[in-house]
């Protein structure tokens, strides 16, 4: 060993070396040349030596005492008792803490290993977990069953697309160079193909209920509306299109036409609204049970809360950027858009016109103005979950808000490259896939506390908007009825003007002439205000018309059709109102404020294009709507006790009226009813509730 080094050896290993130079510790000086220290025997320390936490008599105090005894410093045995037991503390801890430094080391070392033996034993234990609830009973299980089979389909995919994919698409090289040659005379026979068959399916459906027509007249009109409306008719993407529109047609043929779909999406929404009741919990402690029954703001707002926060802990989780990915893929694939403009669409669907950029946010500073177009167009077309559970608990159908906003990717997405076609070089295309960054969270509770405290913004924000909107509304209102009694109009409001200027396009829609006006309202009140008071009221129809009150209430229609209802479900489904332009410019600008001037300058058209996509899906929803069986009234009848009232009693006392007829004074029956002997009770139970001129013959 050279002068002026010291080594910590261990074998025949390599050491370090250490110049020579004065040591300082905390509290004193020690002057301890390196050549002193080399000098004294048995003082290199082993590696060994330390994990058995032998002391380092180098660094012991004995020389530092000794140091201050010739420089003439103080000696204290006080002072030599503390260092020797710091020095035995110190030994004991090190001793204590060998076991866990060991299993620390042998986790690291095989971690692979005990990774794969804890999922395979919780994968057991699910196993048995999941036979036992199928023995049990399977038809409780089935929801688990389906779960259980998707998220096996996918863990099974992956796993294949990892070890085997690459060797399959190899192996299928020779039939893709095949099908590449055939493609363009063969995509024009498979398009022939559905065309036929489309044109088919609709003469036979629509020859049963022909005001479906309607709703397909309307369907085309908003399209060619758009198209006269692109940016630059000669570059409109028509796969993009028509892949959007099909996918449209697709899903809500599924979800309203098939049996598993609609059974599918009502079991989503019903779990959705067990799921948003358990909102009460918390907000019945903090608020108590007498404000969340009686005050729309506790009773509705808590919901956001709940919702932000379970959100937050999914996207934490990665289950939000696994599905959102899942879905963009499927989109990106069949419509050719880039990855940046389908993955912000495809968030879409979840979270709101602000939090989906977000998921692209390094990627906006590059994209093209179609593709911010199409981004501004899915926060237009579609709600954000949060908001989404506050509409259920209005009364708003659960599965027919999922469906729509499922609905409306595709479409967005179709339809913001027909309004606004590509025309620049993307930097995106043929991007395979975009990086999805997780959450700066560092464990579940602190993602479940952020969703939590960032929806506080969004929960004063609503019930701001609330307030300052219809205030302004009753404002309007005054101010109209103010202008029309000075030429002798009565009853002039915003909901009037809009009832009359937009009854054209929802009778296109499909609504029925006697419930355009109502929906025309609705229609008005969303563009203009907000959707929030939109869904507010026509919660108050439906609740109207399923407590069987009358549907006229002298020149006021208290409730709409059922049909009706579901367009205007579909219809108001969206963000596209005045008041989210500035919210969206404000938004995209804070991300990118150097783009600020190329967000103002598309944020009109993506507005008029959302708007047009939330119609296109109400004209499929009355396109697609099937009509409730009654049932039998005769049956519900002599079941029911007539105290109060509901929307079959209605139903049934109607037909009821209709059957009766007075002949030579005598009342009689038409029909079915002809061979009830409680005809005339039931009449004179349902003249109790409603009015109707065969009511005179029975008293």
């Amino acid at each position: 060993m050279q002068s002026g080094t010291f080594e910590l050896a261990r074998g025949d290993e390599s050491h370090f070396a250490l110049p020579s130079q004065h040591w300082t510790l905390p509290g004193f000086p020690i002057y301890t040349e390196a050549k002193e220290l080399l000098e004294m025997e048995g003082n290199q320390i082993t590696l060994d030596s330390l994990d058995k936490g032998t002391d380092n008599p180098v660094f012991s105090f004995e020389g530092e005492n000794r140091h201050y005894e010739e420089h003439g410093g103080p000696r204290s045995e006080n002072q030599e008792g503390r260092r020797e037991g710091k020095g035995r503390f110190s030994s004991y801890c090190r001793k204590a803490l060998q076991p866990a430094s060991k299993a620390k080391h042998f986790c690291k070392a095989h971690a692979k290993v005990l990774r794969r033996l804890v999922l395979g034993l919780l994968g057991i234990a699910y196993l048995c977990y999941f036979i036992a609830a199928c023995y049990l009973n399977f038809q409780r299980a089935l929801a688990l069953v389906v779960i259980t089979a998707v998220v096996v389909f996918f863990i099974c995919w992956e796993v294949f697309q990892k070890h085997c994919g690459a060797k399959v698409l190899l192996l299928l090289r020779p039939v893709g160079k095949c099908f590449q040659k055939s493609w363009p005379w063969l995509k024009w026979l498979l398009w022939v193909a559905l065309l036929a068959g489309l044109i088919v399916w609709l003469v036979l459906d629509t020859g049963r209920n022909p005001e479906q027509l309607i709703s397909l007249g309307g369907f085309c009109f908003l399209v060619l509306f758009l198209f006269a409306c692109s940016k630059h008719h000669g570059a409109v993407s028509w796969r993009a299109v028509f892949w959007g529109l099909g996918l449209e047609f697709l899903l809500g043929l599924f979800v309203l036409r098939t049996t598993p779909g609609t059974q599918a999406f009502q079991w989503l929404g019903d779990q959705v609204q067990y799921f948003l009741g358990y909102t009460t919990a918390g907000s019945s402690f903090v608020f108590g049970n007498t404000l969340i029954e009686e005050v729309f703001a506790f009773q509705t707002l808590p919901i956001i809360v709940f919702f932000s926060c379970v959100m937050s802990i999914l996207y934490y989780l990665g289950v939000m950027q696994w599905l959102i990915l899942k879905i963009s893929w499927l989109l990106q694939i069949s419509m050719g858009t880039t990855a940046t403009e389908t993955l912000s669409v495809a968030g879409n669907i979840f979270v709101g016109q602000t939090e989906a950029p977000l998921l692209i946010r390094p990627y906006l500073t590059d994209m093209t103005l179609s593709e911010i177009h199409a981004v501004m167009t899915g926060g237009f077309s579609t709600i954000a979950g949060s908001v989404m559970g506050a509409y259920i608990s209005f009364g708003i159908d659960a599965a027919s808000l999922i469906a729509a906003s499922v609905m409306a990717a595709p479409c967005a997405l179709g339809m913001a490259k027909l309004v606004y076609p590509e025309v620049e070089e993307s930097k995106f295309k043929g991007k395979a896939s975009i990086r999805l960054s997780r959450g700066e969270e560092q464990n579940i509770l602190e993602a479940a506390s952020n969703g939590a405290a960032a929806s506080v913004g969004l929960v004063a924000n609503i019930a701001a908007n609330l307030i300052a909107f219809l205030a302004v509304l009753e404002f309007i209102n005054a101010a109209l009825r103010w202008f029309g009694e000075m030429v002798d109009i009565e009853g002039l409001t915003f909901q009037v003007i809009c009832s009359y200027v937009l009854m054209p396009l929802a009778f296109l829609m499909g609504a029925d002439w006697a419930d355009s006006p109502l929906v025309a309202e609705l229609l008005g009140i969303k563009i203009f205000l907000n959707e929030f008071v939109a869904y507010q009221q026509l919660a108050t129809y439906k609740k109207n018309r399923l407590m069987g009150l009358e549907e006229w209430d002298g020149s006021r229609k208290q409730w709409i059709s059922e049909r009706a209802e579901s367009i205007t479900t579909f219809a108001l489904c969206g963000f596209a109102n005045l008041s989210s332009i500035g919210i969206t410019l404000g938004g995209l600008s804070s991300m990118v404020p150097q783009r600020k001037g190329d967000f103002a300058s598309v944020v009109l058209r993506a507005l008029l294009t959302g708007m047009c996509v939330s119609m296109l899906n109400a004209c499929l929803a009355g396109l697609l709507h099937v009509p409730t069986e009654l049932g039998d009234c005769a049956m519900f009848f002599s079941t029911t006790n007539f105290s109060s009232t509901s929307y079959t009693m209605y139903t049934c006392c109607k037909q009821l009226f209709a059957s009766s007829v007075l002949q030579n004074g005598t009342l009689s029956f038409k029909g079915p009813w002809d061979e009830q002997a409680d005809s005339v009770l039931w009449l004179r139970e349902c003249c109790a509730h409603y009015n109707h001129t065969s009511c005179a013959w029975t008293f």
